[in-house]
């Protein structure tokens, strides 16, 4: 994108923007610009402050007396989000705000409903939905109940909506976080169609690979503050990080990869494990003793499926588990849990959290039998004192153990997951995409945790999308491809953990 002249006035101007809630400075005089025809990266860790930022530009929030907000160079006043919505900003929230019982069309309409008569004219609302939905390429019409929607296709719902209301500025928050890899690819289609439009868009992410491939600049926040902003050109790995986090990136990765290293005794054997060739054919590895394992592959490669099939949670076919040299039976989870394998889901919040439970709660989930008294009483200081000291251990962020966990960020319900299973003492952990959905500096007590578990003899395995996440915590790395094991990298291998082996395995480019 040509470089904006620097005459050309700002579609949206935030300035001196602060927020303060009772004992909290959430905001503290924050400035943001975005021109149309542009997209403007906004990232920051968890708790920075992006989401204030956004609910007082939505008119959710109002901020503290010297705010401005100027909208093509005139200052407004937006007080709640009808507002906001007339002033042409619209936002996409991760939790999407739509009715699922109404259609498509009552959906862009809502609150707005065309009337003819005394009666909403819905055959007015079809008509007049279809070209904006033709323009985006929805594959559903006006008339499709939202409810049958995928969770993509109820984004372009919303994308929809905002086309429909003429909105110039355009807020993303966090908008690939559920779409698998075919869809992201057609979201970022759409975010450039409308960047081309001239609309302005401000996307959230935690993710690098996106803020690298969409935007033409990043604005940082870090600890309420607004730290700066880079053009296309200076957008690095390492420059973002340090303004996020105040630190450099070669802080993250602590791992020397030396493949003569003296390893512990093998923990876990895997022969042959298979669930019938479904999406797992026969595969055979060792995990040694205070070892980070790392499986690697491509989305479907099956790595997923050899975790649950090793922890229980879905049947095998064929094969045995071996551990500390000794066969073992493992039908369900509660025997894996038994032997000291402990699981943590990729899906935190579908498959791990009880969200409407408290972090307490969901911590001691695992060993509530331990405080059990006679008479069934419970002992409930117990389990307050063992909470207490997993926030202290794993340094949640919360007010205390006693908070609803689905009140947290994305980082911090990890960490109560993962004090969970920590509280049982295993002697084997496997992690599944443990870093999802997390921030930089989420990401960096994550793997402080793994580091400090290994060097206590816990065997880890990681299962991971992000190569350099792979490549900078493992000891080694086996990759998976079309349900089988392809290869391995690190370690008495031979062959170093770069992005280059890893991915020759994973694409069937080297040989097994």
């Amino acid at each position: 994108m040509p470089e904006k002249p620097h005459e050309r006035v700002p579609t949206l101007e935030m300035r001196n923007v602060s927020k303060t809630f009772p004992g909290v400075k959430a905001l503290n005089g924050v400035q943001l610009k975005a021109w149309g025809g542009e997209v403007l990266a906004l990232m920051g860790e968890n708790g920075a402050g992006k989401s204030t930022l956004m609910k007082i530009l939505s008119g959710a929030y109002q901020p503290d007396p010297g705010a401005e907000i100027l909208i093509d160079g005139k200052r407004v006043d937006i007080k709640d989000p009808i507002a906001a919505r007339k002033h042409g900003i619209a936002i996409i929230y991760q939790e999407l705000a739509l009715a699922p019982n109404l259609t498509v069309a009552e959906n862009i309409y809502l609150g707005s409903e065309i009337h003819h008569r005394g009666l909403i004219d819905r055959k007015a609302m079809y008509e007049q939905c279809r070209p904006v939905l033709q323009r985006l390429g929805a594959p559903f019409s006006s008339e499709t109940p939202v409810g049958t929607l995928s969770i993509a296709e109820q984004q372009l719902v919303e994308i929809a909506r905002a086309l429909h209301e003429k909105s110039k500025i355009l807020v993303l928050d966090e908008p690939t976080t559920a779409l698998s890899s075919r869809e992201t690819e057609r979201l970022f289609t759409l975010v450039r169609q409308l960047r081309a439009d001239g609309i302005a868009i401000i996307y959230i992410s935690h993710r690098m690979g996106e803020v690298y491939e969409l935007s033409d600049r990043v604005s940082v926040l870090r600890d309420s503050s607004y730290v700066g902003t880079l053009d296309r050109d200076e957008i690095t790995a390492e420059a973002l990080v340090k303004m996020m986090v105040g630190r450099d990136l070669s802080t993250f990765y602590k791992k020397q990869h030396d493949p003569h290293a003296s390893r512990g005794p093998v923990i876990l054997e895997v022969r042959g494990l298979t669930d019938g060739g479904k999406r797992v054919k026969p595969c055979s590895f060792q995990l040694h003793q205070g070892e980070v394992l790392g499986i690697a592959g491509l989305v479907g490669s099956g790595r997923t499926e050899l975790a649950r099939l090793i922890f229980g949670a879905d049947p095998k076919a064929g094969g045995e588990i071996l551990l500390d040299g000794r066969p073992v039976t493992i039908n369900e989870p509660l025997q894996a849990l038994d032997l000291g394998i402990a699981y943590l889901t990729e899906d935190r919040k579908a498959l791990g959290l009880f969200l409407d439970m408290s972090c307490g709660d969901n911590i001691n989930m695992g060993v509530i039998h331990r405080d059990s008294r006679p008479g069934g009483i419970l002992d409930l200081g117990s389990g307050r004192r063992r909470a207490e000291a997993a926030f202290k251990t794993l340094r949640v962020r919360a007010a205390s153990p006693v908070v609803m966990v689905g009140s947290l960020s994305g980082g911090n319900q990890q960490k109560v997951l993962l004090s969970r299973w920590l509280e049982i003492g295993p002697k084997l952990l496997i992690l599944d995409e443990p870093t999802r959905g997390v921030d930089i500096g989420a990401k960096s007590e994550i793997y402080r945790i793994i580091d400090e578990l290994a060097a206590r003899g816990i065997g880890i395995i990681v299962i991971s999308s992000e190569l350099p996440e792979i490549i900078g915590i493992c000891d080694r790395v086996l990759v998976m491809r079309e349900g089988q094991l392809q290869g391995e990298v690190g370690g008495p291998s031979g062959r170093a953990i770069t992005q280059e082996n890893i991915m020759a395995y994973a694409a069937g480019a080297a040989a097994a």
